[in-house]
């Protein structure tokens, strides 16, 4: 019986020990015992195919090939060359001699013995025809030898072969039958193991399972109470063991999580309020208010379509804005999203501003961070095409690759010399503090919210040459919506 405050882990270490020694003992035993049996087994399989690959073949072909020389007596050479019946015996020979290195019995030695000594001399009868077929061309001649020599060696060998292949499959009947009485014991010693094992384990797992369950039953109980709410309940630390050390941390546990209770209701607070304050960055009222002033101008000018136009492309920006309190969104909403502010800046802004959105459709089902590249559009016309002389375009494109969207914000703007670029690089990354350049919803919040959502592997990066072009390209994982 073990003492209250031994190891737990002692406890189930000794259990696997006699659980698993002795079952991987008996593992071990049988992949050895079914290794020899599959040896034995395919050593015997393996000499009959080889000697049945001969046993009709061999004489049908010899016996063919000869009669065709014998009538065709002045094409002899030529058929000789074409078959190659030497090389069909020499094959043979090589095969049988290497079943009889391999054979495991007088008998089967003398078979394959007397196989071979008819192939030598099956093989000088065969030379014989050839040299008489050549010479002399006589056929009745060398129809009688082929009879009397060819045909009749070639009925030999084919009955020796057939009895050692007899031979061999009497083996395989007998190597069956051995290895049917070894696996009848081998079932009968690991059934008995197995019992031993079983009750072993039975009697230790009793002993170890009430050293357990009565602390944890304990634990259960207090841990209830605090799922209640009631975080001044403590667990009992009566033993010394791992259960001891799982009490105390619970206790620890519970009054932190008490402490912490309190402090995640001044966080929410809090939360709400940040909340707040970014959605209403989103909601800029400058841009708010010159909207509003364009549609009114537009009203003026009795101009309708346009007004409607505003005023459903506004509608849609903010409804995207809103998205019914949901973080993330499909990639088809935020195109949506971009393409209505667009539209309204591109009112405002005709004689200056172009814009292009390549999104393909199959990736609308997708899903991404709601605001993500709309500070992106945002920050690529106020800071770039509005410093250029002249009409300025942007363009929107996204792709997949490797798993991951990858999206791309380009305009044609004034651009930025290394200085710049460097500068704005360290201000989305976070070692500096610009209040004009990641305030709200600007490139470091883009980045930091990709950054926390997704992963540190992913977010924002950006790329520039003066008085040519600015990118800003976002890379997120491909997520289904």
């Amino acid at each position: 019986m073990w003492k209250t405050g031994s190891s737990l882990k002692r406890r189930l270490n000794m259990l696997l020990v006699v659980c698993l020694i002795p079952l991987t003992i008996m593992i071990f035993y049988l992949i050895i015992l079914v290794d020899r049996f599959s040896e034995r087994y395919d050593v015997v399989v393996e000499k009959i195919t080889m000697a049945n690959a001969y046993n009709l073949t061999l004489k049908e072909d010899i016996d063919y090939i000869m009669y065709v020389v014998v009538v065709n007596s002045e094409r002899a050479q030529e058929i000789v060359d074409t078959t190659r019946p030497h090389t069909i015996i020499a094959k043979a020979r090589q095969v049988f001699g290497n079943l009889y290195e391999k054979a495991d019995g007088d008998y089967a030695r003398n078979q394959l013995d007397g196989i071979l000594r008819c192939l030598n001399t099956l093989e000088d009868r065969i030379g014989e025809i050839e040299e008489d077929a050549l010479v002399s061309g006589t056929y009745d001649e060398n129809m009688v030898r082929l009879d009397l020599n060819v045909r009749i060696l070639t009925e030999l060998i084919q009955e020796q072969i057939q009895e050692y292949i007899y031979y061999e499959a009497t083996n395989l009947e007998a190597l069956r039958a051995g290895i049917r009485k070894e696996v009848e014991s081998t079932i009968r010693m690991s059934g008995g193991i197995l019992i031993v094992i079983l009750l072993g384990a039975l009697v230790i797992s009793k002993k170890i399972t009430i050293g357990i369950t009565e602390p944890i039953r304990k634990l259960c109980e207090v841990t209830r109470i605090a799922g209640r709410g009631d975080f001044a309940v403590r667990a009992q630390e009566e033993s010394s063991d791992e259960l001891a050390v799982l009490n105390t941390s619970f206790n620890q546990m519970v009054e932190k999580i008490g402490n912490l209770v309190e402090d995640i209701r001044v966080e929410q607070l809090n939360l709400r309020a940040t909340e707040l304050r970014l959605l209403q960055a989103q909601i800029n009222p400058h841009f708010l208010y010159n909207t509003l002033d364009a549609i009114v101008w537009l009203a003026e000018s009795n101009e309708k379509e346009q007004v409607v136009k505003m005023v459903t492309a506004l509608s849609d920006f903010f409804r995207t804005t809103l998205s019914k309190g949901r973080d993330y969104i499909s990639i088809q909403e935020e195109e949506a999203h971009i393409r209505s502010y667009l539209q309204i800046q591109q009112v405002r802004y005709q004689d200056i501003l172009e814009y292009e959105i390549r999104i393909p459709q199959e990736l609308y089902e997708y899903e991404i961070l709601k605001l993500t590249l709309q500070p992106l559009v945002e920050n690529a016309l106020y800071h770039g095409i509005k410093k250029k002389r002249g009409k300025g375009r942007i363009l929107v494109t996204a792709e997949e690759r490797e798993g991951k969207l990858v999206f791309r914000v380009r305009d044609d703007g004034m651009g930025m010399d290394e200085e710049r670029l460097s500068y704005v690089r360290r201000v989305i990354s976070g070692e500096l503090t610009d209040p004009n350049t990641a305030s709200g919803f600007g490139l470091f919040n883009v980045d930091q919210r990709l950054r926390l959502n997704y992963g540190p592997e992913y977010g924002l990066s950006m790329e520039s040459e003066y008085q040519m072009w600015t990118e800003a390209m976002v890379v997120i994982p491909a997520v289904k919506n």
